[in-house]
């Protein structure tokens, strides 16, 4: 259901729940003391460094350090979203997620809505089932043996029939009360334009249900058993299933292994399901469309490792390059991304019947790395000896490197770059630092510091390590990381916001979010971030520490509101200070008015 979680529900909910229980669950625990030990889950360990505290609710791992409560571990262990782990949770007390505006009539309208949508399609979804084990399924199981598909591989993922009827399904639900108006909003029937008439859309197919990651059938796919067109036929686009943002197979991925740690993307639901017959259990398809940016947020969300699988003619690699500039933004450090090329006139159901599992397997593990795929791609059809050609092979890198989050990947593809081109690499650095608009710091000149509640005046950023500070929206989103409720002191429009920084997005975002759902745990913050680019750079911002001190940080973002406002005023300010002068120039007197006008302007300006 629409909304944001109260947070006074999730207070409540981590305070019902027992860490200990939730994490013996998954871990096998001993008593050490008042705590309990084991071998971590996040990491290969022969003696145990995890440590779960009953007193505090709390895990952590003295070994690679992941911590946190009963709803990150759940997140974490079971890659779960942060709605999907606190429903885990309720569910644990047979409690109901409550959402802000939940007892909105219209809501509540929707959620019945869908919850009818997915129980009529798993109606279907056991019809076709049923129908494949019948006579009349016949065909549809002598092309299944001839596929080589055990009988545990079609019960797994739901394989059925669809009889080559033109109303059987229409019957079996009209039988059962479901009007036909909703059977054709869901893409079961279809119906004629000209006459209104309806009928099956899947006829004479074996039947393919897709489901979403709880399982639940959500659509179809179709795979023709005679000469009808077109040869695959999937749902359309209805209330509960959208393209661009399921994955088939997915959910039977996960149940085949709950901590998967890589995710190989193929093109059909044949690859998907021949690869699960011969051991392969972690393929997952996309459904007619190309790989899009909440396909790959999903799966970096419960893996670090993805590959994608093309053909090797000219179309996989036009397929792979599109997939190449939708995955660049996704690489935050830790993650991994192949492209595995297929010989020409293969796909991954035919090759892996010839070759069978162990070579294929061969060839994932071979995959070319997103950096190598990156370099050789840029090199194609050039003849790198030329000046002119070399300077077009490092734009085109240099232009795919400013799409990767900053990390170590940019660090060393710039290193690479520098390497095969014969150019410092600092230059590359400074080329990406002037596209990319990088904001100044606070240590900058004309920025005036904050001053605290002592009169003292409160250095406006926090040195690192090495010495970089942070620009002035990303002192921002410190602030409200560290003190959400900071949240309530920001102006009611985010038109304060520079366009031109990297961190605009994220704060304006982040503001939306502490608005929306009242959110005061810094925690319960960085948890509906977990898994994507943004939760990683509000991570490092939150494990930057403070140093000024609790009572003087409103007054310092009020401060850098007040920074922007102004700066935001000078082109109207230049406007006028222009007007004035070009009238002084032009012979006229201004009088006194203007002249002290034009004194404010300039000053103002300066400040």
């Amino acid at each position: 259901m629409a909304g944001q979680i109260p947070q006074r529900f999730i207070d409540d909910l981590l305070a019902r729940v027992d860490v200990v229980e939730v994490v013996g669950e998954r871990v096998q625990l001993k008593k050490a003391g008042r705590n309990y030990s084991g071998l971590c889950p996040f990491h290969q360990e022969k003696t145990p460094s995890f440590t779960v505290s009953a007193d505090k609710q709390f895990y952590h791992c003295f070994g690679c350090g992941a911590h946190g409560n009963a709803l990150r571990f759940l997140m974490e262990y079971d890659k779960l979203r942060f709605p999907e782990a606190v429903e885990q949770l309720a569910s644990r007390l047979g409690l109901e997620v409550p959402r802000e505006g939940a007892d909105d009539p219209r809501a509540q309208a929707r959620e019945r809505k869908r919850q009818e949508g997915v129980n009529l399609l798993e109606l279907a979804s056991s019809f076709y089932r049923e129908r494949l084990r019948m006579p009349e399924g016949q065909s549809a199981r002598e092309y299944l043996a001839r596929r080589g598909l055990s009988e545990e591989v079609q019960r797994d993922f739901g394989i059925g029939y669809a009889p080559n009827d033109w109303e059987a399904l229409k019957r079996h639900l009209s039988a059962r009360e479901i009007v036909e108006a909703v059977q054709v909003e869901y893409g079961l029937l279809v119906q004629r334009e000209d006459s209104g008439r309806t009928y099956d859309r899947f006829r004479d197919r074996v039947m393919f249900p897709i489901r979403d990651v709880r399982g639940r059938t959500i659509a179809f796919g179709g795979r023709v058993l005679g000469d009808a067109k077109p040869k695959y036929l999937n749902s359309p686009e209805t209330p509960v299933f959208h393209k661009g943002r399921e994955l088939y197979g997915l959910f039977e991925a996960r149940q085949a292994n709950p901590r998967l740690e890589r995710v190989i993307i193929v093109e059909g639901y044949m690859d998907v399901v021949a690869l699960a017959q011969y051991g392969i259990r972690y393929a997952v398809a996309t459904l007619g469309t190309s790989t899009s940016e909440e396909h790959l947020s999903r799966l970096f969300r419960m893996v670090n490792e993805v590959v994608f699988c093309f053909d090797g003619d000219k179309a996989g690699r036009q397929a792979a390059s599109r997939a190449l500039e939708t995955v660049l933004p996704q690489m935050i450090d830790g993650r991994e991304a192949r492209f595995l090329f297929l010989p020409e006139g293969e796909d991954p159901d035919t090759l892996v019947r010839r070759e069978g599992r162990e070579a294929f397997e061969d060839r994932i593990t071979c995959a070319s790395p997103l950096s190598e795929f990156l370099f050789d791609q840029a090199a194609r059809g050039r003849d790198l000896a030329r000046v002119e050609e070399r300077e077009r092979f490092a734009s085109q890198v240099l232009k795919a490197a400013s799409r990767l989050p900053r990390g170590m990947l940019q660090t060393v593809l710039l290193g690479e770059l520098a390497r095969r081109t014969g150019v410092d690499q600092s230059r590359f650095e400074a080329l990406l630092a002037r596209d990319e608009g990088v904001a100044p710091s606070l240590a900058e000149p004309n920025v005036a510091p904050a001053a605290s509640s002592t009169g003292q005046e409160v250095v406006g950023h926090v040195p690192p390590a090495k010495g970089a500070s942070l620009g002035l929206v990303a002192r921002v989103l410190q602030l409200l990381v560290h003190e959400p409720a900071l949240v309530e002191r920001l102006p009611g429009e985010d038109d304060w916001c520079p366009e031109g920084d990297g961190d605009a997005a994220l704060c304006r975002e982040l503001v939306r979010l502490l608005r929306a759902g009242r959110y005061r745990s810094p925690q319960v913050v960085l948890a509906h971030f977990q898994g994507s680019a943004q939760g990683e750079r509000l991570a490092l911002l939150a494990r930057r520490e403070m140093l000024i001190p609790r009572d003087a940080r409103a007054q310092e973002l009020d401060g850098l509101i007040e920074h922007f406002r102004r700066h935001q005023r000078r082109p109207s300010c230049q406007e006028q200070i222009d007007a004035l002068l070009a009238k002084q120039r032009s012979g006229e007197r201004l009088s006194p008015e203007e002249r002290q006008r034009l004194m404010t302007l300039l000053a103002e300006l300066g400040s």
